[in-house]
């Protein structure tokens, strides 16, 4: 998973509040359910003295999500009297909570967030196509291929004494309406990165298209048996369930280095204590984190995100941090992660290191 996408986050000073909330809406009393939900939330973030400011910044985000009824669930982290990131959720978080802390706590966000790839979502037919591209940071572009009816574009019936003629005049028609469509395919798949795509629509088009697109864009492709739109529910499950196996084999693919690395003893370490220095050197190439919230493993910080250590005496003494802070662990590697440019995978607690909690795959040796 790129970090990047969080290095804004961390250019406050804190304290950040960070905040779970279900705003599920199912049964009649849906919104007092929810409002009471978020009541509990915010009293959690009063007990721990969170800044006034910074809860009405919050407040007011929720109570504008829930008027609108844009999602089930929310993740906010805010500091300052300011959201300063917040993303809504297709369902009710795993787990709703509310902190205050030096660091947002962002972990249990990125497991359920999960890898985003770039990805394209193509629906054909004989006379073109619609292109919805998604970018890894969630921008769509919709692009409407209109190909060429000048002619006929369904076959006469049996008999009619111009039957040849029309027939291949259709097939014509179809074979140039689909390379228009594969080459806007190929385009938008080049701008977005697209690392999945899905191509549904009409059989015989689906089959003209995959015979024109480029054979990078074929590598990642799928069809989809439906004759539909790109807003099709049945097609977005399809295409979700896709972009599901591939963040699977990247996790098998980045465990099964990990585990290499490590049994060869060069390019990866685990454990906390190796894996904090080899952050703070900007080493991590990738952070390997296992999925514990309920996780007691703590590090200190300073205000650069390099200035991570197992104690507060190891950066006053060796990096002159005046007031250390103690956070959670994964906390402080994802932001020293995220601005080293490294990126993160999120294991289950039944995956590598699961002692450990912690582990890393090495740019290079020290």
């Amino acid at each position: 998973m790129d970090l990047a996408f969080l290095k804004t986050l961390y250019q406050r000073p804190g304290p950040y509040a960070s905040v779970y909330a279900d705003l599920t809406r199912t049964t009649e009393d849906a919104s007092k359910a929810a409002e009471l939900r978020w009541r509990a939330l915010r009293s959690e973030l009063e007990a721990q003295n969170t800044p006034e400011a910074t809860l009405r910044a919050i407040e007011q985000t929720i109570e504008d999500d829930m008027a609108l009824r844009r999602s089930e669930g929310i993740v906010i982290f805010a500091a300052d009297g300011e959201v300063v990131y917040g993303d809504r959720l297709p369902g009710p978080p795993r787990g709703t909570r509310a902190t205050l802390a030096p660091l947002p706590d962002v972990l249990p966000y990125l497991a359920e967030r999960g890898e985003r790839f770039p990805h394209l979502l193509a629906v054909v037919d004989r006379r073109g196509g619609a292109i919805d591209c998604v970018t890894a940071d969630g921008r769509h572009e919709r692009i409407d291929v209109d190909g060429d009816e000048d002619y006929p574009i369904r076959k006469v019936k049996a008999g009619d004494w111009n039957q040849s003629r029309f027939q291949r005049s259709s097939e014509n028609v179809w074979k140039v309406n689909a390379k228009k469509v594969a080459h806007e395919i190929d385009r938008a798949a080049e701008r977005c990165g697209a690392e999945a795509v899905v191509i549904a629509g009409d059989t015989r088009a689906r089959t003209a298209v995959l015979e024109e697109v480029s054979e990078h864009v074929l590598e990642h492709t799928v069809e989809a048996d439906k004759n539909t739109t790109v807003d099709d529910p049945d097609l977005d499950a399809e295409l979700r369930r896709l972009l599901q196996l591939k963040s699977t084999e990247r996790v098998m693919t980045v465990a099964e280095r990990f585990d290499r690395e490590l049994a060869n003893g060069q390019r990866a370490v685990s454990g906390l204590d190796a894996t904090t220095e080899a952050v703070r050197q900007a080493r991590v190439e990738t952070l390997l984190l296992v999925d514990a919230p309920d996780s007691r493993a703590r590090l200190w910080v300073g205000p650069d995100p390099s200035e991570v250590a197992t104690s507060a005496e190891e950066l006053r003494e060796e990096f002159g941090v005046p007031e250390p802070r103690e956070v959670r662990a994964d906390a402080a590697l994802v932001r020293a992660a995220a601005a080293t440019d490294g990126e993160l995978v999120v294991l289950p607690s039944e995956g590598p290191v699961p002692d450990e909690h912690v582990g890393a795959v090495l740019r290079y040796t020290a």
